[in-house]
Formats: C-alpha cells, sequence, structure tokens
C-alpha cells in the first residue's frame, strides 16, 4: 500500500534539470538517427552529380534510364531511347545506372 502511495504522490515542481534532460536526449538521438544520416546521404548524391560525365548511364526519380549526352549548369541532357533526347534537371538524378 505504501509503495501505491509513493507512486501517485505529488512531486511538487520539480527541477528544470530532471524535466529538460529527456527532451535533449531525444532530440540527441532524433539527430543521430534521422537528420545526420540524411544530411550524408545529401552530400553523397550532390558529389555523385558533380562528377557526372558524358556516356555516363543515370536514373532518374521518375524511373527514367538515359545515358548523359550533354552537360548543362541546371540539367543534363540524356538519351532514353535510340534518337530520345530528354532534358532533366540535376535534382532529379537520383544514381547511376547499376552494372547487370
Amino acid at each position: 500500500m505504501n509503495i501505491l502511495l509513493f507512486f501517485f504522490q505529488d512531486s511538487g515542481a520539480g527541477s528544470i534539470f530532471g524535466l529538460v534532460l529527456p527532451l535533449l536526449l531525444m532530440g540527441g538521438i532524433f539527430y543521430f538517427l534521422v537528420i545526420l544520416p540524411q544530411k550524408r546521404q545529401k552530400q553523397q548524391l550532390a558529389e555523385l552529380v558533380a562528377s557526372l560525365q558524358i556516356n555516363d548511364e543515370i536514373v532518374t526519380n521518375g524511373g527514367i534510364i538515359g545515358r548523359v549526352k550533354e552537360i548543362r549548369a541546371t540539367s543534363f541532357v540524356i538519351m532514353s531511347a535510340e534518337k530520345t533526347l530528354i532534358e532533366i534537371g540535376k535534382a532529379a538524378v537520383v544514381g547511376k545506372k547499376a552494372e547487370s
């Protein structure tokens, strides 16, 4: 009975440290599990796009697979089929085509 009263007893104001510490801990965990990996992935993709050269095969976020034919300031011109040229933004590139 005394144990139940102990758990339901009003603890008063409590300390600021006891209230802020769990929030800081959750924020740190969120940063290391969500934000940091996403930042690394974005940086790797930017490096990949910067390193693309003519005749590299790429995949877009829409699923189009093509070969880079021209590199412009903010876009690529790719050939996805015979005599089919498409201009895509650099932000649409998700990676190089995997070798099969």
